[in-house]
């Protein structure tokens, strides 16, 4: 299939300074995601202990995980706006104290009732981290590097589960499964005063230089942009056949991924009988995996388009619909393999091609969204990414529950997982014209 030309890097932008400051922006949303993800991977690593000490069943666990979910989901559809009308920085300081604080209490309640609204408040907290990235993120960067830096910082949500079980596996064993709660919950409210005081708009930096300003601005970005400056209305962003591409395609690639986050370490306990020392290795591994597919992912879109292949929003599509075959193919060999090496070879790369997916669509809500929606667009996306990871925790424990298996929910995973392809490929096609009413 023919793509349309692009102009050379060289040719459409100033030459690139010694001075990059744009990429230190990128650790305060990786640090701020890694927290973000050690606070919802905390009920996976602590979920073994809860059972034993408060009776609850693999059904309980997965509830805990569509509660979050759906209250997460529902609120994509606010945080968006409320970013693109209030801004980026306020919006996240109020988030990370809220979410944080929700973390907390989850450590100091005994009740079913009481832990589904901990996560209730966690979900609505944590709504805003990522459509808030996805906004800095074009506001700082032109849109042939997006791709990268948002592998980059997505790559957040691998960092955290993949370091929380050697981390909080210590901590449980030493402290309480407790304690994970509390600890992580402090860690982000500390995040936040620090970001509170030090992080600026890319307008009222002054610690970017002329050079890196002009070359940032001169493919879209350089400033944050609100829905004061848009025509286009927010409800009319569900009338675009491009946003629907995403709501559905995000839908497909989460339902797999929540299953990953809420059931691997259970998986390996349960199938693979390995001790809770040894969990804190092995269900980092995959993780991994997950990391070097966000980055690597976000190398070959920019690579795609330094090169001429095709434009920032082409290439985005291409690499998602590869890899989401290559999740698809990959999830559903996972029960079918016997020993451990095999099945984290096979969760490792399953997480890759996953990985690469989710970091890829987050940056192409820069490509397809006028910069004033941004965040409202990659926050819709994420929606449908969350309505339907709702379901698949609770669908899987209850499939795990009643066949005492756990072959029916990877299989079916990894079929809706490749239907991801066909929705970025085929329904994904053109970005939203400023010029509509």
């Amino acid at each position: 299939m023919s793509t349309p030309s692009v102009p050379s890097p060289k040719e459409s932008l100033p030459l690139e300074t010694k001075k990059n400051y744009r990429w230190t922006v990128v650790i305060w949303l990786l640090i701020g995601g890694i927290i973000n993800y050690l606070d919802r991977a905390n009920l996976s690593i602590a979920a073994p202990e809860m059972m034993k000490e408060l009776g609850l069943s693999k059904t309980d666990i997965g509830l805990l995980g569509t509660v979050f979910s759906w209250s997460y989901a529902l609120m994509q559809l606010p945080s968006g706006w409320l970013i693109d009308r209030f801004g980026a920085k306020k919006v996240y300081s109020v988030a990370v104290i809220w979410w944080s604080v929700a973390t907390f209490m989850t450590g100091a309640v005994n009740k079913m009732s009481s832990f589904i609204a901990a996560r209730l408040l966690l979900g609505v907290g944590e709504a805003p981290c990522f459509p808030t990235a996805a906004k800095i993120t074009s506001s700082w960067f032109p849109k042939k590097e997006r791709g990268l830096a948002t592998g980059f910082w997505d790559s957040s949500s691998k960092w955290g589960p993949a370091i929380a079980p050697p981390i909080l596996v210590l901590l449980l064993v030493s402290f309480g499964w407790r304690a994970l709660f509390y600890i992580t919950g402090i860690v982000g409210i500390v995040f936040a005063i620090f970001f509170i005081l030090f992080y600026r708009n890319p307008e009222n930096s002054r610690k970017l230089s002329e050079e890196e300003r002009t070359y940032i601005q001169a493919d879209g970005a350089g400033a944050e942009q609100g829905l004061q400056q848009t025509r286009i209305k927010w409800r009319t962003l569900f009338t675009y056949r491009s946003v629907w591409g995403m709501i559905l395609g995000f839908f497909c690639t989460i339902w797999i991924w929540n299953i990953f986050l809420v059931f691997l370490p259970l998986y390996l306990v349960e199938v693979h009988h390995i001790s809770m020392a040894q969990l804190g290795i092995y269900a980092s591994i995959p993780w991994i995996g997950g990391i070097c597919g966000n980055i690597f992912g976000g190398y070959l879109t920019k690579r795609m388009v330094d090169r001429g292949y095709c434009t920032p929003i082409n290439a985005k599509r291409r690499l998602i619909a590869i890899c989401a075959i290559g999740a698809a193919a990959v999830v559903i060999l996972i029960p079918f393999v016997q020993g451990i090496v095999a099945t984290l070879t096979l969760l490792t790369l399953a997480l890759a091609f996953i990985s690469a997916i989710t970091g890829s669509a987050w940056a192409l809500a820069g490509d397809v969204a006028p910069p004033a929606l941004v965040a409202s667009v990659s926050s819709i996306q994420n929606f449908g990414g969350y309505f339907g990871g709702a379901f698949s925790p609770v669908v899987a424990g209850l499939i795990v529950d009643s066949t005492g298996s756990y072959l029916l929910a990877f299989v079916s995973g990894g079929i809706i997982a490749g239907c991801a392809a066909l929705c970025y490929w085929f329904i994904v096609k053109n970005p939203i014209e400023e010029t509509r009413q």
